[in-house]
């Protein structure tokens, strides 16, 4: 069994196969913060997911995948309907397991092994996968970092804070604004950023709203309900802003 549905309790320690793959259509979701024994491939093919690790947080949208070894403190959340699918793997069968996190790039052919893997039957035997597995390795070596990761600051003055932007339809402020908000001056603001982050808090600000921008988007969000979203004054600002920050347009983005 590889397709799951949402009320199934997984754990892929529990599973003694050397690669498990599991795919399922997932709306609204959090996972919470969790770890296990296997390293872990995570991918969604359309959708996006905002996962959280090692104390920073990245979207995750269908150009983009997730290695994460095991042991590694993740969280997954889904604020739109997901296609999810994720392989783990038992470090414990291979040397040289990939013992980074990284945010990589998805091209058709890892997409297609990655869709393959996550479909297989949980006790396939692992000569009839190892040939797979062998060209999913190579093409995981090869794929480029594509880094969209956003520090979080870890202050306990700025928790409830962080907390209210998990939270549909709320954005970070304007330093002035966000300075109100978390009862400090902006100056202490600015200064707790800066040294938990190594950005200042417009720089993060802006990270952050790039990367709720490309998790709406690739939940079939309009330009228009973007812009509104995020606060953007027009649909031209936020295109401009978008394009700033990664060379394309919204619509070039999400089309490649």
């Amino acid at each position: 069994m590889a397709l799951i549905t949402e009320p199934v309790r997984f754990n892929p320690d529990m599973i003694n196969s050397q690669v498990v793959g599991i795919a399922a259509s997932v709306g609204r979701h959090d996972s919470g913060m969790h770890s296990h024994q296997k390293a872990q491939l995570l991918y969604a093919p359309s959708g996006s997911m905002n996962i959280t690790l090692d104390n920073h947080q990245c979207i995750l949208p269908p150009t983009r995948a997730a290695w994460i070894p095991a042991g590694i403190n993740h969280c997954a959340v889904m604020t739109n309907i997901v296609a999810y699918r994720s392989i783990y793997f038992d470090t414990r069968q291979k040397d040289n397991f990939p013992d980074q996190i990284r945010i990589l790039g998805v091209n058709p052919l890892l997409r297609e092994l990655i869709e393959r893997m996550a479909f297989w039957p949980w006790q396939m035997p692992f000569n009839e996968q190892e040939a797979v597995v062998n060209l999913f390795w190579q093409e995981l070596a090869s794929s480029p970092d594509e880094t969209l990761l956003l520090p979080l600051p870890s202050d306990p003055r700025l928790a409830a804070w962080l907390d209210k932007l998990k939270h549909p339809g709320y954005t970070p402020a304007p330093l002035n604004e966000a300075a109100l908000s978390i009862g400090a001056s902006e100056k202490t603001i600015s200064r707790i950023f800066t040294r938990e982050t190594g950005m200042p808090y417009q720089a993060w600000r802006q990270q952050w709203r790039l990367m709720k921008a490309i998790e709406l988007l690739s939940g079939n969000n309009t330009v228009s309900t973007v812009a509104f979203e995020l606060g953007f004054s027009s649909d031209s600002a936020f295109i401009s802003f978008f394009r700033k920050q990664t060379g394309s347009t919204p619509s070039q983005y999400i089309r490649t």
